[in-house]
């Protein structure tokens, strides 16, 4: 039974699917967007929310989407990013106000924006929900895919955009492949709360067990991204709350203050992951269906929405939204950012997890030299806010007509 003909078929609600239906608002698109989890919109984010890092360029595609004022208002601005290396010396410094900029980035809870998008979602008139529902099979056929759903339902697309995180059912379905890594590291998170207040500071300081990331977060919170090897997170999970401040205090000294609170702990291991052909026939896969990252520079969200913006550019005055021509142009166009990210990424975690006595001493010159150097600085902070690269019109502020 046909349940529906729609341009372009959204799998998977979460942070980038959600975005990707919203930059697509005023187009002549007909969408569906399949979430196997309900919408919930009214539930109390907690002390224990997790942060998520934008970029000063995913504040501006949001911007020019028309939903940043409903962000803002949960989001803690960072102005200035304090990188250093325990042990060592040698640090770099950056700042909102030396690149002329409002923020260098932006902090929220995975909760706050996902909430956001979804009243914003439930606003859109050229989208259907199914919600919550789940994809037992797909088909795909020269002029169209056909998908099935969990109830027996069966819809019709040009194009299905796979948002489905890095386990996609939609890659297991059409049996596709990945490149991963296996860090053999484990990344603890919590909130964390200071006896001095953040002022904007985010700080990424490298120790012997890997990269450790504090970020400001609303109401004095900080966010905690806490790397250590595999193996090593059941005894901080274990831990009472006085001794993983104690231990945490001594891994990342007092710059930020006297840690006095800890929120709960999660931990997750920390796997790199890249589709091997992200772009199918009438199939394209974004965000962590994609590639997945480590956290050491906070990028992954942010490369999955600059997915999101090159993307809805290209679809939204289609006449077949999974035009080969087009789809191929659209790979083409990201296919450089997403290595890059992935690459310099990667290089990153083996430079800073590598504890050779030489490397140590020239990483710490290395970041005293970047600190002494306005046009590495600058370098360094483009990188960082998301305007390294080639930038869609969502980011450079131009709303798509």
């Amino acid at each position: 039974m046909n349940h529906g003909v729609f341009d372009v078929l959204i799998v998977g609600g979460g942070m980038a699917g959600a975005s990707l239906a919203i930059a697509l608002k005023n187009s002549q698109l007909k969408i569906g967007l399949i979430e196997a989890k309900s919408l919930e919109t009214d539930s109390q984010p907690s002390y224990d929310d997790r942060g998520i890092a934008l970029s000063y360029g995913s504040q501006r595609i949001f911007d020019t989407m028309g939903i940043w004022s409903h962000i803002a208002q949960h989001a803690s601005p960072i102005h200035h990013i304090h990188v250093s290396e325990r042990g060592r010396f040698g640090v770099t410094r950056l700042s909102a106000e030396q690149e002329q900029v409002p923020a260098l980035g932006q902090v929220i809870t995975a909760r706050h924006l996902g909430h956001s998008l979804n009243r914003q979602l439930l606003k859109l008139s050229n989208l259907t929900l199914f919600c919550p529902a789940s994809v037992t099979s797909v088909l795909t056929e020269t002029d169209k895919v056909k998908v099935t759903l969990g109830d027996g339902a069966v819809l019709e697309t040009k194009l299905i955009v796979a948002a489905d995180g890095r386990n996609s059912t939609i890659r297991h379905y059409l049996k596709l492949g990945a490149w991963e890594q296996d860090y053999n590291q484990v990344a603890v998170t919590a909130n964390i709360s200071t006896d001095k207040p953040h002022q904007g500071w985010a700080y990424e300081r490298f120790t012997a067990s890997g990269p450790m990331a504090l970020l400001p977060m609303t109401d004095k919170r900080s966010s905690l991204v806490w790397t250590v090897k595999a193996g090593e997170q059941e005894t901080l999970l274990a831990m009472s709350e006085q001794a993983f401040l104690k231990q945490l205090q001594s891994e990342f000294g007092y710059r930020a203050g006297r840690f006095t609170r800890v929120g709960q702990r999660n931990s997750h291991p920390l796997i790199l992951m890249q589709a091997d052909m992200p772009v199918q026939p009438r199939i394209v896969f974004i965000g962590n269906a994609a590639h997945s990252l480590h956290p050491i520079a906070g990028q992954g969200f942010n490369l999955g929405l600059r997915d999101v913006a090159v993307l809805a550019e290209h679809l939204f005055n289609a006449e077949d939204c999974g035009d080969a021509k087009l789809l191929k142009n659209y790979q083409e166009q990201r296919q450089k950012d997403q290595n890059q990210v992935v690459k310099s990424t990667d290089q990153l975690v083996k430079l800073f997890s590598n504890d050779i006595p030489v490397l140590g001493h020239l990483r710490g010159a290395g970041l005293t030299l970047v600190d002494a150097m306005p046009v590495m600085k600058h370098w360094l902070a483009t990188k960082s806010m998301g305007l390294a690269q080639a930038q869609p019109k969502l980011a450079r502020g131009v709303p798509l007509t």
